[in-house]
């Protein structure tokens, strides 16, 4: 059901303004490189986007990212056709590669921005901060993850340490090696509820989604000892959903982040 990826009236609204014969919504649940995978009531499709919307496009922000919905033409032999992108609620957006003036949206219509952090040598609360500054400009509500509790003998004197830098922010320790850790995170996950989870390569984002889905359903890779620092894993955007129906958007790791509206780094 599309209820379980966030369907609501204020979508099916938005999406009746462009009703026309043969056009199905659709979220989109993974991107590629000109490509993408979407899930319609009738389940996952490839799509790509129509000519119209290419050539009307005016920057890349104007082009469908993980969890935006969109006016799908579906098509019975090859890649259905994507014709739209609906409003969106809320987005995560960074500077795109090579071009300082032009705007990356990362994930969309986001309810929860999980930003983790590792309890370990790689520990920074001034990169928490500056990850805040993205969390509140997205539209969706912050949520500051602190992962790897395990590596430390009490995590409250971090959390306090954290909450002082982001008051009325939700702060959570966490470890991935105790999953009932994690159960604090379900409460922002409810029936078609999304979150995204942001944060530096290392801080095991990917080991989260894993524990909470259950599975290792996303690859992860050991962090260097010296530093804490981890290579990128993730190398698409992704959405997954989970039994209780709550959603989770997996972005890759990013270690440096332009902030889109501020022009800062976030390092």
């Amino acid at each position: 059901r599309l209820e379980q990826y966030g369907w609501n009236p204020r979508i099916a609204a938005a999406f009746a303004e462009h009703a026309a014969p043969n056009r199905v919504p659709a979220r989109v649940v993974l991107e590629h490189t000109h490509i993408y995978r979407v899930v319609t009531a009738d389940g996952e499709t490839l799509a790509r986007v129509s000519g119209r919307l290419r050539h009307h496009a005016t920057s890349r922000a104007d082009f469908p990212a993980v969890g935006d919905w969109v006016v799908l033409e579906p098509v019975s032999n090859g890649d259905a056709r994507i014709h739209a992108v609906l409003p969106r609620i809320s987005r995560f957006s960074r500077r795109a590669a090579g071009d300082a003036n032009e705007e990356q949206v990362v994930a969309a219509n986001i309810d929860t921005i999980f930003l983790v952090g590792g309890l370990d040598r790689d520990f920074n609360p001034r990169r928490l901060e500056r990850y805040l500054v993205v969390g509140w400009e997205s539209g969706a509500t912050p949520v500051i993850v602190l992962n790897k509790a395990d590596l430390v003998d009490d995590p409250q004197p971090f959390v306090n340490e954290v909450q002082a830098l982001a008051p009325g922010v939700d702060v959570h320790a966490v470890s991935t090696r105790t999953p009932g850790s994690l159960d604090v995170l379900k409460q922002y996950l409810g029936f078609g509820r999304t979150a995204a989870l942001l944060g530096s390569s290392g801080v095991g984002k990917s080991s989260i989604v894993n524990k909470l889905v259950g599975y290792d359903l996303l690859r992860t890779q050991d962090v260097r000892v010296t530093d804490s620092r981890g290579r990128h894993t993730s190398t698409s955007r992704q959405m997954v959903l989970l039994d209780s129906g709550g959603i989770l958007i997996d972005t890759p790791g990013m270690r440096e982040l332009q902030l889109w509206e501020t022009g800062e780094t976030a390092l």
